[in-house]
């Protein structure tokens, strides 16, 4: 699994200027091209707004190992199905430039729906089967919209590096593949899951839960922390980790499971045996507000870091 870490260039100094939006796909590719001249290196932060802490580490672990920071805010209408939250989706650029600003982010990329997706746009970028595990199974064709999207921002923004939360574990997977298969010039870097004082994941739709919702959606990490307690007593068979993983969903009935699987963290294959590293992640509906969450396993009784 991709963490962050030193990535082993000296940064150049970059003198201070004033956050620029843009929302234009030239302008944007055009800054980009300005800002990485002489070597510079340009972090990239794709982001589809409503900013909380979970984005911010990310642009800030861009602003310490690369000279240029960008971020983008876009609500991708391809990634979401037909009865998903694509209308609601909280949507505040004014507020998330002041978050971002306040990150020292030089560059930051807002375009509109058509500035995106032209009329009659008909390409797509999908990786085959990794797009159909975990979330691909009940939301189809959504990560087909994230590679398209990351694909054309990749294209448009010109990054050294790009930013992606470990919460999204999937997501990042799919992209590193697209990244290798596509050949982007561009590093992947995943960053630790931000979480609450109960250990919720930060996410962006964590707005949409009502009090009893929020208490209800910490089972969540509850689930996956008993996994690791079990894991980190010796026990090594997923069935039997997923298994101690559900008695603890079975808490809040009203909690409903998507799925909750152990998987290799790059294919994300199911493993019947944690030996190296395994990904357990979560999916379930809280009220009417999907939620997902992950850990990683390690083949030692050390727990994982994220």
């Amino acid at each position: 699994m991709c963490v962050l870490k030193p990535l082993g260039y000296p940064k150049m100094a970059m003198p201070e200027v004033p956050l620029k939006l843009i929302q234009s796909a030239d302008e944007m590719r055009a800054a980009c091209r300005h800002a990485r001249a002489d070597q510079h290196r340009l972090g990239f932060v794709p982001t589809m707004g409503a900013l909380h802490e979970g984005h911010l580490s990310l642009v800030r672990a861009a602003r310490g190992q690369c000279d240029v920071v960008a971020a983008s805010i876009f609500v991708n209408p391809t990634q979401f199905g037909p009865n998903e939250d694509f209308t609601r989706y909280p949507r505040n650029l004014e507020q998330d430039r002041k978050l971002l600003e306040a990150e020292r982010v030089d560059l930051l990329f807002a375009p509109s729906l058509e500035e995106m997706y032209s009329p009659g746009a008909a390409a797509f970028v999908e990786v085959k089967e990794l797009s159909e595990k975990l979330c691909g199974r009940s939301r189809p064709g959504h990560f087909r919209g994230v590679t398209t999207v990351v694909a054309k921002l990749f294209n448009i923004v010109l990054p050294s590096v790009a930013y992606f939360g470990q919460k999204d574990a999937a997501q990042a997977a799919i992209i590193r593949q697209m990244a290798r298969d596509l050949n982007f010039d561009v590093e992947i870097v995943v960053c630790p899951i931000v979480r609450e004082s109960d250990g919720l994941a930060l996410s962006s739709r964590n707005a949409y839960l009502s009090p009893a919702d929020r208490k209800q959606a910490s089972v969540l990490y509850r689930a996956l922390s008993r996994i690791q307690f079990v894991a980190d007593q010796g026990e090594r068979s997923s069935a039997k980790l997923i298994e101690a993983g559900k008695s603890v969903l079975r808490e809040e009935p009203a909690v409903r499971l998507d799925y909750l699987e152990i998987v290799h963290p790059d294919t994300l294959q199911p493993v019947s045996e944690i030996a190296g590293s395994a990904l357990v992640a979560v999916a379930a509906l809280v009220g009417n507000t999907r939620l997902i969450d992950n850990i990683v396993l390690r083949g030692t009784s050390q727990p994982s870091r994220f």
